[in-house]
């Protein structure tokens, strides 16, 4: 066919190669990202630990690196902050999971209280709100995958539970033992010829990891203080499960947004079926006053220089991941967006800066 010989694309006008350009970037991407969430789900038992530990390293990376600063040894400052991340999380784990536990029937007793109430004025909202109340366990238990058909299922949900926190914590140890290292690991891999490739690749690296490590401390400050001021509130209130609602609290502060509306409405139909319109109404003043302080005060402050991202992006990117892994997916989408964004943001202030002074390059 002759016409294949010659520059088709010559003929269209600029603006039509300019978009077709994009569009075939667009494609080419989008199927990067999809054989690369497709390898991710394929792999998950590898995937998931080795970003538990990125997440776990970026958290406590500037322990081990003061550490290290006062003249520890690398593996031992490793296995400092690999024990700390053991102890604290551990206890703190026990704690949510015992709180949720002990208040967790009369939590979901209360919603089942707070739905049959809401029904007498507000009819299907509230039937609806029972029957979620009434399913919860079962709910919880499709969506989160500790659910047992049987002993032995239960069994081995805990020992892959335990399988993947025993990998987690060693390949975190090894990624702090050898952070000085990567760069020149990356660099390795390199082609000897793309020096510049090499340094976009390391800065991308830098960039993305800074985006996760600064989402992951901000997150963990905001959440505390989130749960701390609910409790406190509560508990003042006289709120049955006071403690337990903190918990969820603290854990539903990983997902930003949906987390906090979810588990402060829950905190909010507890008080309101235990202790009746007025103390519901002073605990939604609470929560909306936890939740007024952390928008306006500790995201701007705390995570200032991190990533910002539109909650449009992250809403988006929270329903992407509880699509592909369920509630891991959702707690881990946020911070990999805000690695993407860190990316983004590294090129795009990379290339803008290489083309600036040819803009302004006057001809002589």
């Amino acid at each position: 066919m002759p016409w294949l010989d010659a520059p088709v694309l010559t003929l269209l006008p600029p603006p039509v190669r300019r978009l077709a350009a994009w569009c075939a970037a667009v494609l080419l991407v989008t199927g990067v990202v999809a054989v690369g969430v497709w390898l991710c789900i394929t792999f998950k038992p590898v995937v998931t630990p080795v970003l538990l530990a990125l997440l776990g390293a970026a958290l406590l990376g500037p322990m081990y690196r003061r550490l290290v600063r006062t003249g520890v040894q690398r593996s031992l400052a490793a296995a400092l902050t690999c024990l700390t991340v053991l102890v604290v999380f551990g206890g703190a784990t026990y704690v949510v999971v015992h709180a949720l536990i002990s208040t967790g029937d009369q939590i979901v007793g209360s919603l089942k209280q707070a739905g049959q109430l809401l029904a007498k004025h507000f009819g299907a909202a509230g039937t609806s709100l029972e029957d979620l109340a009434s399913n919860a366990k079962e709910l919880l238990a499709k969506y989160g995958g500790t659910a047992a058909s049987g002993v032995i299922a239960g069994i081995s949900v805990v020992g892959e539970m335990l399988a993947t926190a025993v990998l987690a914590l060693l390949l975190m140890f090894f990624f702090l033992r050898d952070s000085h290292r990567a760069s020149a690991a990356l660099r390795s891999l390199a082609p000897r010829a793309t020096g510049d490739t090499a340094d976009t690749a390391e800065a991308m690296a830098r960039r993305a990891f800074a985006a996760v490590e600064g989402f992951m401390r901000g997150t963990t400050f905001i959440a505390l203080i989130d749960a701390f001021f609910i409790t406190v509130g509560l508990l003042v209130l006289r709120v049955p499960g006071a403690v337990g609602l903190g918990a969820l609290v603290f854990v539903g502060a990983y997902i930003p947004y949906l987390g906090a509306f979810i588990s402060g409405a829950v905190a909010v139909l507890v008080a309101f079926a235990e202790r009746g319109w007025a103390i519901g109404l002073w605990a939604l003043g609470v929560v909306l006053a936890v939740q007024v302080l952390e928008g306006h005060v500790l995201q701007p402050v705390i995570q200032s220089r991190t990533v910002q991202m539109h909650p449009a992006v992250v809403l988006l990117a929270i329903t992407a991941g509880a699509s592909v892994a369920g509630i891991l997916g959702m707690l881990l989408a946020v911070p990999m967006t805000a690695a993407a964004f860190g990316v983004v943001s590294e090129l795009r202030g990379r290339y803008a800066g290489a083309e600036r002074p040819e803009e302004h390059e006057k001809p002589e």
